[in-house]
Formats: structure tokens, sequence, C-alpha cells
């Protein structure tokens, strides 16, 4: 298998961390998102994700992008550590708490979306890390209460790391990277420390990557 990513890409992070939990080893292939224009808008990608979004996954004949569907296929597909909880009301509520995430934090910080907030729409560094910290903290506010629902335990959902916490660590890089404080966060912040220590999660983090610059 192949994935295409790129070092600090929030998105392609999350797979990485999906992959070193479940112990499936993928061949990273580099897409650098700033350089020449973004390498993710060559004939060549665009033909294999016609989006031209990170991260893509190939398995043989199979191109998937998207990176909850990719952590769900290998999740369905590899063998490992289960990442989703076996009770439907338990994946129901991960799920959310993913797509928590995926859908309603990051996405507003995505490069295209900025690029579009400083350029046609005018906006200076300062407004850009306004609106940045803004949509950050209010989905954080929003998971710090789920966390606070009895289902979490060291972890998003229960004693071990599954896919919130894919999503969760990654998201909170972006915040460290944004100097977003995390004092209102105590429990997100807890959980990220605990991730932290595990190597799965210390070998997926943006800097341990051999295109990180």
């Amino acid at each position: 298998m192949k994935l295409y990513g790129y070092w600090r890409s929030s998105s392609a992070y999350r797979v990485r961390i999906a992959c070193e939990l479940k112990g499936v080893r993928v061949e990273h292939v580099p897409v650098h998102l700033v350089r020449d224009g973004g390498e993710q808008y060559s004939e060549g990608f665009r033909a294999l994700n016609p989006q031209a979004r990170l991260p893509t996954l190939v398995d043989g004949d199979t191109v998937i992008s998207q990176s909850l569907a990719i952590i769900e296929y290998l999740e369905e597909t590899q063998s490992g550590p289960q990442l989703l909880p076996a009770d439907p009301a338990g994946r129901a509520r991960v799920r959310g708490l993913a797509q928590l995430v995926a859908s309603d934090i990051q996405p507003l910080q995505n490069l295209s979306v900025l690029h579009y907030l400083t350029g046609t729409l005018g906006a200076d560094e300062a407004a850009k890390l306004t609106w940045i910290r803004h949509w950050i903290a209010q989905g954080f506010a929003a998971f710090e209460a789920h966390l606070h629902d009895g289902a979490s335990g060291d972890y998003c959902h229960g004693d071990a790391p599954g896919l919130a916490d894919c999503f969760l660590i990654p998201q909170v890089y972006n915040a460290q990277r944004f100097e977003l404080p995390m004092d209102a966060y105590p429990e997100l912040a807890a959980i990220n420390a605990r991730c932290m220590q595990l190597p799965a999660f210390q070998r997926a983090a943006p800097e341990a990557q051999s295109d990180a610059v």
C-alpha cells in the first residue's frame, strides 16, 4: 500500500497514527503542498485524486481519499488493535468525535481556505491567526465537554487509543502551532500528553517524517 501525504498535513497525520496503532506498513509518498504552487495540483496527482487533496491511499487497484474513509478501510481490512469500539453506541460516539474535528474544526484551517482568506479576501496575518484560533477554540470547547460524558478514560474512548485519538492529536498539534492556549481544555490536553508518550504517536508525528523541513 502507498500513502500519499505531507508531513504537516493534519489529515495525513491522522492516517499515519492509525497505521502505527494497527501495525500496518505502508509506503509513504510525500506530496509537497507548497512547492511549485502545490504538487497536489499536478496532472499526475489529479489523475489519482481529482480533488487534489491529501491523504490518498492506494491499495492495489483501490484508491481511497478522505482520512476517515481511509482509516475505516484499514480497520475493516487489516488486523491489529481495533480502533473502533465493539458496541454500536460506542462506535457512534467515536465517529462523532472524529467528525467534530474532520468536519467542523479542521476544514476552516485548510490551506486552500487560508489562501482564500488572505488572498481573495485580503485578511492580514493577525486576522488569519484570529480566525484559526477562534474555530479551534470553539471546536475544542465542544470536544472537551464530550470528554466528560463518562465514556472517556485515559483516552478519548476508554483506556486504549482509537479512532477519535487519531483525529484529536493532529488538531492539538495545529492548536499548539498557532499558539492557542490550552488551559480551558484540561482533559483534552491530558489525553494528548498520554498519546504523545506512546511510540506509535511519536513515529507518526510531523517532525518524524522523511519530508519534514
